[in-house]
């Protein structure tokens, strides 16, 4: 059996998602998660890391100003330091820049609580309920230089009800992803890219 795939997650506030993966990486996964990273040292997310053992390490955005390029280089040295094999971003609230996602091309993933391509960017539950759409739910794809762009791996569907809010709507999708962006990694992590489709 080959060595599990060292995996990093990014961060930046509560953590949900990367406890659903870091709890899903035990026994046969394929994976074994390495390091926690955010850009907020007070996000809550670390804190729960830290509960089940995992490596965290935080670079604060903010002294960097508009500075993307010198803020990424103080997150590569510390992804450098854990050696990791894939990135999950999981709620990481900050936009790469194409020379980050080119670093990480093919080795890093994203959930976003849309079915995209609809609804790229924020407030995707509003814009959904808005539209007047019949169904909502969320996306795990490969990370590049585009926007919530890169290839589909993963989807999972939930209804929308008629007196759904925008939060009610987000708590029924944020379960789906909890289900979704495990499996996906673990399909990943194993070298099979075929998507995933929940109900």
């Amino acid at each position: 059996m080959t060595d599990p795939k060292r995996v990093a997650i990014l961060i930046s506030g509560s953590g949900s998602n990367m406890v659903a993966l870091a709890e899903s990486m035990t026994g046969d996964h394929p994976a074994r998660p390495v390091l926690v990273l955010s850009n907020d040292p007070g996000a809550k997310g670390l804190d729960r890391a830290r509960a089940i053992g995992i490596p965290v390490a935080a670079v604060d955005h903010r002294p960097f100003g508009k500075d993307r390029a010198a803020f990424e280089a103080a997150l590569m040295d510390r992804l450098a330091e854990a050696r990791p094999d894939i990135l999950c971003l999981a709620g990481f609230m900050r936009v790469l820049t194409p020379g980050f996602t080119e670093a990480w091309a093919g080795r890093m993933l994203n959930i976003h609580p849309s079915l995209l391509p609809n609804y790229r960017g924020l407030h995707t539950h509003a814009r959904a309920l808005e539209a007047g759409d019949a169904e909502a739910g969320c996306t795990v794809h490969e990370v590049t230089a585009e926007l919530d762009g890169g290839p589909i791996l993963g989807q999972a569907r939930v209804p929308v009800l008629p007196d759904d809010t925008a939060d009610t709507l987000a708590a029924r999708v944020l379960v789906q992803e909890h289900a979704l962006y495990p499996a996906v990694l673990r399909r990943f992590a194993a070298g099979d890219r075929t998507p995933v489709l929940l109900p």
